[in-house]
């Protein structure tokens, strides 16, 4: 989309932008952001590349706040720079932004204690949102209209309404997303669509009235939708339009091919990262992985899933040596409730939030649990203060528990974005230098 300045400091990174088919956009009136990105490369004196994604970031603005926060706190590690460039002579970053289109939730058009006309948008307009979001057709817009003006009459009845729950299971139809359980591609990997049990489990969660958002009710299926087909469309990005970005910089024949590359992703932008990667037939592997607050399974980079025998995990074949060279390395915090509390609920299972040793759950995030499960060499340590070094190593992964510092927020999400902190850009930084 175009060259952005980072606030408070004489950084700059590239923002380049996919639809949500994974299409690089082409509306960039200084012309497509790839090709320059590339040329940058070849011509100036790079020794580092971040590829950094966004997760549930739903325009361009917002996702340029987040890079620039992000960024900035990067900028200010200044030991950490130091050490780099003792390792790297001559050291120089170029950044990269995805941005996508990738908004689930919809807080900021729910964002009252009640639903209805005088406070909400119109029906219509929320009609239009929605179906561009989950299933842009004729059928889907009649059963998000029959849900949202159920919503408008009574949000939390005492039973959802038959009428409701058949226009939900026409919209899951027309989303055209699978129901395979784990190890199943991202949206696809959930247990089969029942708006009941989201109804009543969400009740039972007493999320109604989450932070002062309407999420419950009998809209609380729609978010549950929305959340699945935010976490498809991030694997489409990353395998289209990502990982055709990555072959091109590695098959680009001048100094590029000396180039680190380290890959950044938060939420549903590790989707994208880990996408990116296992899609790619990658001419030499990354230098490192750094998943923060991953919104996806914590099975997903094992080769045999302890729940469901006989699966590997979507993206095993990320971890191993041929597509990371360097560290894997994700975090954790208890105060996330987007991928503590929610997603198991969006799973379509019941709440089974459990920090315990060897009670790990079927479905539950890489936010909450780390990434787990056979034929991964897994290091689980706290997240370190600014001046300890981590010491990592490359072919590992290094689960972070990090809730001393990820643990500022409210509302639906909790402290899901709550990284742009010095200690994690330490260990982004860390992860860099193997």
């Amino acid at each position: 989309m175009s060259i952005e300045p980072v606030p408070g400091t004489d950084l700059k990174y590239y923002l380049i932008s996919y639809d949500k088919n994974g299409d690089e956009r082409t509306d960039d009136p200084d012309g497509m952001m790839s090709e320059k990105i590339v040329n940058a490369l070849t011509s100036e004196a790079v020794t580092d590349l971040f590829i950094i994604s966004h997760g549930w970031k739903g325009d361009v603005v917002a996702a340029k706040d987040q890079y620039g926060k992000w960024i900035g706190v990067m900028a200010k590690q200044q030991a950490d720079i130091d050490r780099m460039r003792q390792k790297r002579p001559g050291f120089r970053a170029l950044l990269v932004g995805f941005h996508w289109p990738s908004l689930p939730w919809g807080d900021e058009e729910l964002g009252g204690s009640s639903f209805s006309p005088a406070s909400m948008p119109t029906i219509d307009e929320m009609v239009e949102s929605y179906a561009e979001r989950i299933a842009d057709t004729a059928d889907a817009r009649q059963a998000l209209r029959t849900i949202l003006e159920s919503a408008a009459r009574n949000i939390n009845p005492p039973k959802m309404p038959e009428e409701v729950s058949q226009a939900y299971r026409l919209l899951n139809e027309e989303a055209d997303m699978g129901s395979e359980g784990e190890g199943a591609a991202p949206g696809d990997d959930r247990e089969p669509f029942d708006p009941e049990f989201t109804f009543e489990a969400v009740r039972q969660e007493q999320l109604l009235s989450f932070g002062g958002t309407t999420f419950g009710g009998i809209l609380s299926p729609l978010r549950q939708l929305s959340f699945w087909k935010m976490k498809d469309r991030a694997r489409t990005v990353g395998e289209n339009g990502g990982a055709d970005f990555l072959k091109e910089i590695l098959d680009n024949s001048g100094p590029p091919r000396d180039v680190k590359i380290h890959l950044v992703g938060h939420s549903f932008g590790c989707v994208v990262a880990s996408a990116i990667l296992t899609k790619s037939a990658l001419s030499r592997p990354v230098d490192s992985v750094t998943l923060l607050q991953g919104a996806l399974s914590l099975w997903s980079y094992c080769v045999d899933i302890p729940k469901a025998p006989g699966k590997p995990g979507y993206f095993h074949s990320m971890v191993g040596g041929d597509k990371v060279k360097g560290p894997v390395i994700t975090t954790q915090s208890v105060f996330d409730a987007a991928v503590g509390n929610l997603y198991p609920i969006a799973a379509g299972v019941a709440r089974q939030v459990s920090f315990v040793p060897n009670e790990l759950p079927k479905y539950g995030a890489v936010g909450a649990f780390g990434a787990r499960g056979p034929g991964l060499e897994v290091i689980d340590q706290k997240m370190l203060p600014p001046d300890c070094d981590y010491a990592f190593q490359g072919g590992r992964v290094y689960n972070l528990e990090s809730s001393q510092f990820i643990c500022e927020g409210s509302g639906l999400s909790g402290a899901h974005s709550d990284i742009a902190k010095p200690e994690v850009a330490h260990a982004v930084w860390q992860a860099a230098m193997v």
